[in-house]
């Protein structure tokens, strides 16, 4: 029974950037049974290859299927190259634009005309840096971008600032925090992504969005958020 969870379809993609001025990968995770005729929800994902190595979300997507516990879905795994992630998905690199850009403009069309994805569900998430730069996505275009996955978001102050007195009832999110990250080292020194996390919970809630919030024992690494993605995938995509 457990060998047809390891039985995974995904599809290797690859495009010209304008934005970001380089070739791009993204790897595409077909559900079980595809049918081109069929629009499925999508979940773009940054750190994709993380995603699939590491957090073993395609695994898990496929298990959560066959369970009748989530809708089919397809997700779009984008890698970043690791010297450039800083600079592309914080809110202070200076890559920044051109990569929400490039998801929006270049890889989403792209996308678009390949795969029969469901324009109403899209859901962009990520870990640490890339739940950030998920949320930045969707507060550029909310009409495209309103369903967000952060995993133990790397929430710096002027994210606060960014959020402060913006209505967001059109947001929903998924926003976790491990109770050990409390001085983790990033690209501005240690930061506090607890009190971070807690602070921009309190906007979300003050403002209106659909926020799934979780604490829970864990710290900075896959070994916490692969185990949080059954309950996060469920949060978007259950039946």
């Amino acid at each position: 029974m457990e060998q047809k969870y390891l039985k995974r379809t995904i599809k290797r993609e690859s495009l010209q950037s304008k934005y970001l001025e380089t070739e791009k990968k993204a790897l595409v995770y077909l559900p079980p049974n595809f049918d081109t005729n069929h629009k499925y929800p999508a979940l773009f994902l940054h750190d994709g290859d993380d995603y699939f190595s590491l957090g073993r979300i395609a695994t898990q997507a496929n298990k959560l299927i066959d369970e009748q516990k989530i809708e089919p879905l397809i997700m779009i795994a984008v890698p970043v190259e690791k010297k450039l992630r800083t600079r592309e998905y914080s809110p202070i690199g200076d890559r920044q634009q051109a990569h929400i850009d490039f998801m929006t403009n270049e890889l989403l069309p792209y996308i678009q005309e390949r795969y029969p994805i469901d324009n109403e569900k899209l859901v962009v998430g990520g870990s640490s840096l890339g739940g950030t730069v998920s949320l930045y996505m969707a507060l550029q275009d909310p009409a495209l971008w309103n369903k967000v996955l952060s995993q133990s978001g790397a929430f710096l102050p002027q994210t606060s600032s960014l959020l402060s007195d913006k209505k967001l009832n059109w947001l929903s999110i998924y926003q976790s925090i491990g109770l050990e990250e409390t001085s983790v080292p990033t690209h501005v020194g240690n930061v506090d992504l607890v009190k971070r996390n807690r602070e921009v919970h309190a906007i979300f809630q003050a403002a209106g969005a659909n926020v799934h919030y979780v604490e829970q024992e864990g710290d900075h690494t896959w070994g916490t958020w692969q185990k949080e993605l059954p309950v996060a995938l469920q949060f978007f995509f259950a039946k």
